[in-house]
């Protein structure tokens, strides 16, 4: 009996060996696996929805890449990085929100972070940062829209009021001008990137100031200005994804920030055995192709006439060769 029970312990200790060995922090040995947490809830049709287009598209392109995403929704960031990285080999970190990835991606030095939006105050070795020039998509909205509007009056609905945020709207205040001095340029917040209500409440209030063109750059709640363009009979401009689609008839073009885009590119180069981002802050810009305008589907209508559209293309290459420096809020 002895015997018995001394065989039956030797092989779940191997059993349990086994397990150990192919796994490490809950990861599977044999799949890289991928957590995308997000700080708010996917269904923006934005930034966090991009986000998931990354991951989808790595999941789609490598077989030994697994998936699994995360919603914050507004609170728990930091229980939510950890639990990520229980399970993660690369845990993804969508939002300002996660500034603490500072304290916690050392706990975890066999698990890589990439934070999209926000950088830490210093290099950690296990994170790469990535932020985006935001401010020069925003410049090339800010012309169209000054081009486009018959009030001289073109607004911006915010999330919030941060510097994130507040970069947009410089780039896209500063384009407004660029393209006619005289153009009023409003702006307020939503304080709120869930509600599509506190958005359309933004929109019309800018549209009583006269802005007939409105920058939505609040998420979800920016699809209030789109309800509010509709109603109201002015345009609007999407953010982060080419949205014209969303309601082809108001929104004129799209800022894009290619979220998605800089997750799956950072990823493939991981996979490639390439780790040289990690450490560093990369500012995924308009000359690298991770910012500029969207103009919708070639069947769409087209609000934007052509020799707006190569003024813009000419736009793009003073920028990126440093003829227009664009003003930052970083």
């Amino acid at each position: 009996m002895k015997k018995i029970l001394a065989l039956a312990l030797a092989l779940i200790l191997a059993l349990g060996c086994m397990i150990a060995c192919t796994r490490t922090n809950g990861q599977s040995s044999d799949k890289t696996v991928v957590a995308i947490v997000v700080a708010g809830q996917f269904g923006d049709r934005s930034f966090y929805d991009s986000s998931k287009a990354g991951g989808d598209a790595l999941k789609k392109d490598f077989e030994n890449v697994e998936v699994k995403t995360v919603e914050c929704n507004g609170e728990n960031f930091d229980v939510q990085m950890r639990n990520a990285a229980d399970v993660a080999n690369i845990v993804v970190c969508v939002g300002w929100e996660f500034y603490d990835i500072e304290t916690i991606a050392p706990e975890y030095p066999n698990v890589d972070f990439i934070w999209i939006d926000n950088a830490t105050s210093a290099p950690v070795k296990n994170v790469l940062n990535i932020t985006y020039a935001q401010n020069e998509g925003s410049f090339l909205a800010g012309y169209i829209a000054a081009a486009l509007t018959t009030s001289g009056t073109v607004g911006a609905v915010g999330g919030e009021d941060s510097d994130t945020i507040n970069d947009f709207i410089v780039g896209y205040e500063q384009g407004a001008k660029y393209r006619n001095e005289a153009v009023k340029v409003e702006w307020n917040y939503s304080n709120d990137y869930d509600d599509p209500a506190k958005g359309k409440e933004c929109a019309k209030a800018l549209h009583d100031k006269g802005a007939d063109v409105i920058f939505q750059i609040a998420s979800k709640a920016g699809d209030g200005v789109f309800e509010a363009a509709q109603e109201g009979g002015f345009y609007a401009i999407g953010v982060d994804s080419d949205q014209k689609y969303i309601n082809p008839d108001v929104i004129v073009c799209s800022m894009k920030k290619e979220v998605g885009k800089s997750i799956y590119d950072a990823v493939a180069k991981y996979l490639a055995g390439d780790k040289s981002l990690w450490g560093t802050t990369w500012v995924a810009n308009l000359a690298d192709g991770y910012v500029g305008i969207g103009y919708g589907d070639l069947g769409s209508p087209q609000q934007v006439p052509n020799e707006l559209k190569a003024e813009v293309e000419a736009l793009m290459q003073k920028i990126t060769s440093g003829e227009i420096t664009v003003k930052t809020t970083r």
